[in-house]
């Protein structure tokens, strides 16, 4: 089995310990994500393995020959190359095999033996690599994560930057290592993309860690998380949904300690208060001076903190809340909508979703009447007050305010005594609040942008891809505060889990036309799989060589003998049990009896028999159910 292990990775920025002897191993099998807060040095970690950067300290141990390749989530650089040359990079490890293959064949011309002999091997190499295969590999890689076949040959450098990840993430597939490092690979895909790269990564035959804000991806593909806080990491089987509610309960343990410490903290910040200037308390003062200096603040996970946010009331609308009727929209000759009709009834959760360029946010433009040049008509219900969230929304920040101040000047007065809770939930805490709008990563801009149009009182929300810049936990806030938001919502979004627990009803946009999903997402994600099931990659079936056959056969009779050895154990276990059981039966018979009541020595006696026939059942018990265990893991096996 192929392994990586990774020992003693300690790095340090300045006086911030980043990472803190780290140490895990993985093989061919694992399914990992690596969670923790924004800025907890889950990026710097994946570089530190990648050899992207270099640590204070670090230990790494791999199986000869393997591979490691790792996608970083930004700062993406490509050659100036097309698209398919560039994911053909992908294939540059076999450069050396070619070139040898080209000197070989210079020496086989000239009648060596051995060079034909090595020949032979390279070739079958590439074969058994699937290098001559690589045009149909990289199409459909490329094909499934959004490109068309007329894309091909276009430079890379033409598309967006949210593309460009994908074309950087398309030549890490096409590279097909032994371990793969992912961190935000499912940033800037639209719901199809993500669905194919789920699927292509369950049917991966490598170990992955993935670093991901999207929680459906990371339930429906992972089987551990680790998780990154103050600089150590630590493990938790299942995927990322049980990590949450194993971490729930290790949390509100935690809350009751750092109740506690706060607790203990103020007791003895009273006492070094009351007899600081005391001679005769001078050492007790010192002492818990001492004491307060040295102890190491309990604290909570950022990114599973319990956040909350409430929209305020929603004013009264009518039920028929917004009509589109025979709305055409084109850019030039290229034709949006054509005749599109729809209504929006009262309390709905409409999700619009499709491939990245189908038209969703030029929809959310013109419901919201930002964009006018259209034919047809949008028509808004009895008393619609609306509020817009766009994705370039942030540029109507005023960089001059610090966040806290743009935040209260679009809040109601009565709002204003909440405004530092609010910004916390968005991600804005502590010294936070006073940094100035203009030196806010695109994200923070983002986020703030979206507080501020959630703090209006309104009945229609219309939000393209409100979860973009938020970390799971944040998205979770966002989920709950809309659910109990009294009005109608219509959202753009690729968030998988989000539409799943928000959406109502779905309309997915497709080159053959809108079409409405009414409310079962089980069967919207059925059929979109469905169709991108086309680009997933068929794995050539390989012939077994004869040494392989030996070998699959001797682990097949190995494991076989091993079922009827273990067969035989259970069996063997079961009889002693049974008769453990008998035995101890009749010792609570002898027991009961009442003329052994006055003989203390004999019911001391009978006790202590009692007793070690216990302990004795109870570890064949407990040998049975490990035997059992690896008998049913064999004939899963098998089967």
């Amino acid at each position: 089995m192929k392994t990586l292990q990774i020992q003693g990775i300690s790095l340090s920025f300045g006086e911030r310990e980043i990472l803190k002897d780290i140490g895990f191993n993985m093989n061919e099998k694992t399914r990992a994500a690596l969670a923790g807060a924004n800025g907890s040095g889950k990026s710097t970690l994946l570089k530190v393995i990648s050899g992207d950067t270099k640590a204070d300290s670090a230990s790494f141990s791999i199986t000869k020959g393997c591979r490691i390749s790792y996608l970083p989530q930004s700062d993406i650089v490509l050659p100036d190359l097309t698209v398919y040359e560039a994911a053909e990079e992908g294939f540059k490890r076999f450069d050396a095999i070619l070139d040898e293959i080209a000197a070989l064949e210079s020496e086989t011309e000239k009648g060596s033996l051995q060079a034909a002999e090595r020949l032979a091997e390279c070739h079958d190499l590439l074969i058994d690599s699937g290098y001559y295969e690589r045009k149909s590999r990289i199409e459909s890689i490329l094909l499934g994560l959004g490109f068309s076949m007329t894309d091909m040959d276009r430079k890379a450098s033409t598309f967006s930057g949210g593309y460009q990840m994908r074309i950087a993430l398309a030549r890490i597939l096409a590279e097909n290592p032994d371990f793969l490092f992912l961190d935000e690979p499912t940033n800037y895909l639209d719901i199809e993309a993500l669905v194919w790269l789920e699927e292509y990564l369950k049917a991966f035959e490598g170990g992955l860690m993935v670093v991901s804000h999207d929680q459906n991806f990371l339930d429906d593909l992972v089987s551990e998380v680790y998780e990154l806080f103050n600089g150590h990491l630590t493990r938790y089987s299942g995927n990322y949904t049980t990590y949450t509610i194993k971490r729930e309960e290790e949390i509100k343990e935690l809350e009751k300690r750092a109740r506690k410490q706060q607790e203990e903290i103020e007791r003895t910040e009273v006492f070094i208060e009351r007899f600081r200037y005391k001679a005769t308390k001078s050492k007790q003062v010192q002492s818990r001076i001492k004491a307060l200096d040295k102890m190491e603040l309990i604290e909570i996970p950022a990114h599973l903190r319990k956040l909350s946010f409430t929209f305020p009331p929603s004013p009264h609308s009518g039920n028929d809340v917004l009509k589109a009727v025979n709305v055409t929209k084109a850019y030039g000759s290229n034709v949006i909508y054509s005749d599109f009709s729809f209504l929006v009834s009262k309390g709905e959760r409409l999700a619009i979703t499709g491939r990245n360029g189908s038209g969703k946010s030029t929809l959310l433009r013109m419901l919201a009447g930002a964009d006018t040049d259209f034919s047809g008509s949008i028509i808004d219900g009895a008393g619609v007050k609306k509020a817009y969230f766009a994705q370039d929304t942030e540029n109507t920040l005023n960089p001059e305010n610090t966040v806290l101040e743009e935040a209260e000047e679009n809040a109601d007065t009565k709002d204003i005594p909440g405004i530092r809770n609010l910004l916390g939930s968005f991600l804005f805490s502590d010294d936070d609040v006073f940094k100035k709008v203009s030196v806010l990563s695109g994200g923070e801009k983002s986020r703030l942008a979206l507080l501020k149009i959630l703090l209006h009182p309104s009945n229609l929300l219309l939000l393209d891809e409100p979860t973009n810049h938020l970390d799971i936990n944040a998205k979770e806030m966002l989920l709950e505060a809309i659910r109990k938001y009294g009005g109608t919502v219509i959202f753009v979004s690729h968030d998988r889990h989000f539409i799943k627990n928000l959406a109502t009803r779905i309309l997915y946009l497709t080159e053959d036309g809108p079409e409405f999903f009414d409310g079962d997402y089980d069967y919207f994600e059925y059929k979109i799989a469905e169709k991108e099931a086309q680009f997933q990659i068929k794995k050539p079936e390989k012939k077994a060589s004869e040494p392989q056959k030996a070998a699959a056969h001797q682990e097949n009779k190995t494991r076989r003998n091993r079922i009827r050895s273990l067969e035989r154990q259970s069996e063997e276990a079961l009889d002693a049990i049974e008769r453990l059981s008998a035995e101890i039966s009749k010792l609570n018979e002898e027991i009961e009896k009442p003329e052994n009541y006055s003989d203390a020595t004999k019911i001391n006696s009978l006790l202590e028999r009692k007793q070690k026939l216990d302990d004795e059942k109870n570890g064949i018990e407990e040998n049975w159910l490990a035997i059992s265990e690896e008998l049913e893991a064999l004939n899963a096996e098998n089967s």
